[in-house]
């Protein structure tokens, strides 16, 4: 059985024109649309879909407001989806829709699976030109994103009240691997055993906190990551947190208020792992979130941190210069 990764989300959401702006300015592609549901696409298919909280089909909410309502999970062939049957009919939330299963995880989150929908894409990232290696970029500039076009939806980050529950199921149920973890606060899983660094990760809270915390978006490069969020910040959406660098996966981020539920995340250059590696116990700790991070985000307009001196500096002089 392999299980490829995610093949789709389903938001139930209050405010459709703000998300279908959102998901616009994000760099998703609107393949679909009506008066209660948007349907929008990664480059290489990954669908992302938006509906009202009231559609009475969604499954039911983790949590108030608007969040995620399903996450679709894609096999590579018929006779996984067969083997997943096999593991998942017992379930009391189990549904056999034929060329689609059904079932809901320990968290209250609806689960989908199906021969994958994606298609193979070409995308490259900017050539480096890196000590100790051949230069990648020679009597060429570098490329500069004026925004960005994820590639396809990473990975989903859930608060969760049982951890011990939420990852027994996944690994047991879904044969997922444990790639890291936070001892008793968190635990980061991937899909198979050789893949990127995590698909899901699921953290427990002190409070007792069930619902979403992100959804992640992978793109071409570093590079993509501070164009993307510079457009969207240009666009006046909120960015949360980053441009920063994660320590447990290595990877690049940029976090962004969603009003489809949560944050929105842009990454790039996470691990890649195989059946070698040795899960690693991190300390839930700051310095373990981030390397570095922006507070903030940087301002879309005047290229520097946002509300820090330089950004202020810009703001008056642009005030000074429309009087």
């Amino acid at each position: 059985m392999q299980i490829l990764g995610i093949d789709g989300i389903t938001h139930g959401v209050e405010d459709l024109p703000a998300c279908r702006q959102f998901f616009l300015d994000w760099g998703l592609q609107l393949v679909d649309e009506s008066a209660q549901a948007l349907d929008f696409e990664t480059l290489n298919g990954c669908q992302v879909q938006i509906r009202a909280a009231s559609d009475a089909t969604l499954p039911a909410a983790i949590e108030s407001g608007p969040t995620l309502r399903e996450a679709v999970w894609g096999v590579a062939s018929a006779a996984d989806l067969d083997a997943l049957r096999v593991r998942l009919h017992d379930l009391e939330s189990f549904r056999d829709e034929g060329d689609s299963l059904c079932c809901t995880d320990p968290n209250g989150l609806g689960l989908r699976f199906r021969v994958s929908r994606k298609r193979a894409v070409t995308v490259q990232g900017v050539p480096m030109n890196q000590w100790g290696t051949a230069p990648q970029r020679v009597d060429q500039r570098s490329h500069f994103y004026d925004r960005a076009e994820p590639v396809e939806v990473g990975h989903i980050v859930f608060f969760t009240p049982d951890l011990d529950a939420v990852v027994r199921f996944y690994i047991e149920r879904l044969g997922f691997a444990l790639s890291d973890s936070y001892p008793g606060r968190g635990a980061f899983l991937r899909c198979a055993a050789e893949g990127g660094h995590h698909d899901v990760f699921f953290l427990q809270l002190p409070t007792g906190k069930r619902g979403l915390n992100h959804v992640a978006y992978v793109v071409r490069d570093i590079h993509e990551v501070f164009g993307g969020g510079l457009h969207i910040s240009r666009c006046g959406w909120e960015t949360d947190i980053g441009p920063g660098r994660h320590p447990v996966s290595s990877a690049y981020f940029w976090y962004v208020k969603n009003p489809g539920g949560a944050l929105a995340e842009y990454y790039t250059d996470e691990d890649m792992l195989t059946a070698a590696w040795q899960p690693r116990e991190f300390e839930s700790r700051p310095e373990n979130f981030a390397e570095w991070a922006v507070l903030g985000g940087l301002d879309g307009q005047t290229r520097r941190q946002k509300h820090g001196p330089a950004a202020e500096s810009a703001t008056l002089a642009g005030q000074a210069g429309r009087k």
